[in-house]
């Protein structure tokens, strides 16, 4: 009669991988901050008052709040309509939220920054990434290269957070970095769709 041979424990191979230089799963930033809801309301109204004006909660950031409370793993992919608070959020609220409740710095980036510094962007563990298809094909040491795919493949590859912000629709961000990178955007983040008035527009349909 034939018997089942053991199987070994796993416990133990990670550190034995790294002591030989082999590759590791990489080690995801996990957030999980208690009431985060109450946070990030917290947050938005103090970083609205300093532009002297009154937060008003949209239902799109009960899904950011939702993100804070446990984003498993992943980072936040916020897209649509212009005006409706994703700059804010990626420049300011989630990095002053992070540092204050997770000690984690987040780098941040408009595109043309991103296209100026690839490889600083690359360098960063935690990138916030701000109108992300703004941005043309970078030049660097006279080659071409495609930053924010550079960006996505790293994340993937390396584990590193992306808070990314957009105007453009899904369907647009496909036709312009491919299905390969949208992809990568799918696999590495939590899209949220931001669709609605701008808030950056008083009753009258002025910009205010």
């Amino acid at each position: 009669m034939k018997t089942t041979p053991a199987i070994a424990s796993f416990e133990h191979i990670l550190s034995e991988m790294k002591a030989h230089g082999m590759n590791l799963p990489p080690r995801r930033v996990h957030i999980a901050i208690p009431h985060a809801r109450n946070v990030l309301q917290a947050a938005l109204e103090h970083f609205i008052a300093l532009e002297h004006k009154t937060a008003r909660w949209l239902p799109e950031y009960d899904q950011v709040a939702d993100w804070l409370a446990d984003n498993r793993g992943r980072g936040l992919f916020l897209y649509g309509n212009c005006g409706r608070g994703k700059t804010l959020l990626a420049r300011y609220v989630l990095p002053a939220i992070l540092l204050q409740y997770n000690r984690l710095v987040v780098s941040t980036f408009d595109a043309q920054e991103m296209n100026a510094n690839i490889d600083r962007v690359l360098s960063k563990h935690i990138v916030s990434l701000d109108d992300i298809g703004t941005e043309e094909t970078a030049v660097s040491y006279g080659n071409r290269r495609m930053a924010f795919a550079e960006i996505t493949d790293m994340a993937e590859k390396r584990g590193h957070l992306l808070i990314i912000t957009s105007n453009l629709s899904g369907e647009q961000l496909r036709e312009r970095y491919k299905d390969r990178v949208y992809e990568r955007i799918l696999s590495t983040t939590r899209r949220i769709l931001f669709q609605g008035q701008s808030l950056r527009q008083t009753a009258d349909g002025n910009r205010t």
